[in-house]
């Protein structure tokens, strides 16, 4: 309605103003690697989620994700 009012026309799709945003989060293969080898050494699933999380600040759903 604002843009109506300045009479402001836009065409195309539009995202919002923040650059910054990312559509992917890249997750490094050594987090990978450190989550076979506690599943192999028998860890359990949520000592693993909350060591994960903590060590490599990673929120503890994406860490259950990727155990999943």
């Amino acid at each position: 309605m604002f843009l109506e009012m300045q009479r402001i026309q836009l065409d195309g799709d539009f995202w919002g103003h923040r650059k910054d945003l990312n559509e992917y989060y890249i997750t490094a293969s050594s987090v990978f690697e450190k989550i076979e080898a506690m599943k192999i050494e028998g860890k359990f699933t949520e000592n693993i989620k909350t060591k994960i999380s903590r060590k490599r600040k990673l929120n503890p759903e994406m860490v259950a994700y990727i155990l999943a």
